[in-house]
């Protein structure tokens, strides 16, 4: 795995996971390492009902990671323009994963892109700030000045991301970066396994059923605003997500306004 590090100059630099175990045995040790966090996490979930596993999986992932870190979950939708929060440790950890997808631009989009972590050590200021204008802004409004994505990587494309923040600025350790990818990584396993021990595989695992509700509204709300504009499906997800972004909300709760008829674009 590769990860995409600026410097205070603005300068990205790509370290391999050799850069950060440090090659040899290592290598060696951060594969058990990673299957022990795996198993970890999926027997913190194995045997629940299908609603209360998101939580688990959470609370499991914050026990691993250093204290002092929101963290969310989140899993791509049918294309990279759409997402959903699997889960979250708090409100803010959900707000931040939430405005990524309203306004298309943050850290966990790009490390969806990049297939890499992305790591923003402080969004008050450049280049972060310039990086992501509109994210930075509403990221520090919502209390949060750091935040590191890792994708969740299977087939060799993004599944999702693990996002991490904090209130104040600064770098993880080398270690707690280690860390965070090493939890990506088996969130990853445990999504598969999950995956593939579930008995009504459609591409999505069951319990992702709970979630999969929010992903829902924001596509019946895209199709009823093709029908009341006529216009095209991208062009609606446009118009969702500026006006989620012009009434300080997020795509999911503009969604269920249209949806339920509170909220008409016709008025744009």
């Amino acid at each position: 795995m590769r990860l995409f590090v600026r410097s205070d100059c603005g300068e990205v630099k790509a370290m391999s996971g050799d850069d950060l175990r440090g090659g040899g045995d290592a290598e060696e040790e951060t594969d058990i390492e990673r299957a022990r966090i795996a198993q970890r996490l999926i027997a913190g979930v194995r045997g629940l009902p299908p609603q209360e596993v998101p939580d688990a999986l959470c609370r499991a992932c914050v026990g691993l990671l250093p204290p002092g870190l929101g963290l969310s979950v989140s899993v791509l939708g049918d294309n990279p323009d759409t997402g959903v929060v699997l889960c979250a440790s708090n409100d803010v950890s959900t707000q931040l994963a939430e405005l990524q997808y309203t306004l298309g631009e943050g850290p966990c989009r790009e490390a969806v892109r990049l297939t890499a972590p992305v790591l923003a050590t402080d969004l008050a200021r450049a280049p972060d700030a310039d990086r992501w204008p509109l994210f930075s802004v509403q990221a520090v409004k919502a209390g949060a000045r750091a935040v590191f994505s890792a994708p969740l990587t299977g087939a060799g494309s993004a599944l999702g991301t693990l996002d991490l923040y904090r209130d104040t600025p600064g770098s993880l350790s080398s270690a707690h970066v280690r860390t965070m990818l090493l939890v990506a990584d088996a969130v990853t396993l445990t999504v598969l396994a999950l995956d593939q021990t579930s008995s009504d595989f459609e591409g999505v695992v069951t319990w992702l059923s709970g979630a999969e509700s929010d992903r829902e509204e924001v596509h019946q709300a895209t199709g009823m605003i093709m029908m009341q504009l006529g216009v095209s499906a991208e062009e609606a997800l446009l118009r969702l997500r500026a006006r989620a972004f012009a009434h300080g909300r997020t795509a999911t709760q503009v969604a269920r306004a249209i949806i339920e008829r509170t909220m008409d674009l016709r008025d744009d």
